[in-house]
């Protein structure tokens, strides 16, 4: 059988009898679970949500900016990120001034400074000094960086857009990837046992460490070198 792309799309009887053939032989899952409840209040509950601190450049005058926001992967190739921003937030102004940011990967050491800067992401302030935070340098954009932080994405905006009634949602270039030393292998793979990072959970609003490894993309069609 020809492979099929992780990204194919496959439609019509022929599409249905390769997709079975792909699935003969795979373990049986279990039974869904009992009754479902529908919450009195919706939201976003797509747990993981990753944790990252944004930083970009001030205002003249004012001090560089860390904040807390949303974010997603838009593109793998070539390498896209999204993030979006409250009208509210002092970085949403920042980043529609500089169109340049770097998203920092915190870990589980800086959780508490992470929470700190978190709630106060309206405020102008030396939140690294407020957050007792270290500030570094891009190496390919014109921003800051949090030293701490052993992953940092820098990006350049290439679109954005408002987003009613309360939100600005920037897309951009990852135009550089920097990395501690034990983070990453010699290839540029993520080495994620070195790397004690953590996600939010959406829906309870706690932090959680990744735990076990359960799997990875492509394991059903004996593939281990896709990384986005």
């Amino acid at each position: 059988m020809t492979e099929l792309s992780r990204r194919s799309f496959l439609t019509g009887t022929a599409a249905l009898t390769a997709l079975a053939a792909l699935g003969e032989g795979a373990p049986a899952h279990a039974a869904a679970p009992g009754a479902r409840v529908t919450l009195a209040e919706p939201g976003p509950m797509v747990p993981p949500v990753p944790a990252v601190l944004l930083t970009v450049n001030g205002m003249p005058g004012d001090p560089d900016e860390i904040s807390v926001v949303w974010t997603f992967v838009v593109n793998g190739k070539p390498p896209q990120i999204g993030v979006s921003i409250g009208h509210e937030h002092v970085a949403q102004r920042l980043v529609a001034r500089h169109r340049e940011f770097v998203i920092n990967v915190p870990v589980v050491d800086i959780v508490e400074p992470f929470d700190r800067v978190d709630m106060n992401s309206r405020r102008v302030a030396d939140k690294f000094a407020f957050a007792g935070l270290t500030r570094g340098r891009a190496v390919a954009v014109d921003a800051p960086t949090v030293a701490e932080c052993p992953i940092q994405v820098e990006c350049r905006v290439f679109v954005d857009l408002d987003l009613p009634p309360a939100r600005h949602v920037f897309f951009a270039e990852v135009v550089a990837v920097t990395a501690l030393a034990g983070a990453v292998d010699a290839d540029g793979r993520l080495n994620v046992p070195a790397v004690p990072f953590f996600g939010m959970t959406a829906g309870s609003g706690e932090f959680y460490t990744m735990g076990r490894p359960v799997g990875h993309i492509g394991k059903s069609v004996d593939r281990d070198d896709i990384r986005y």
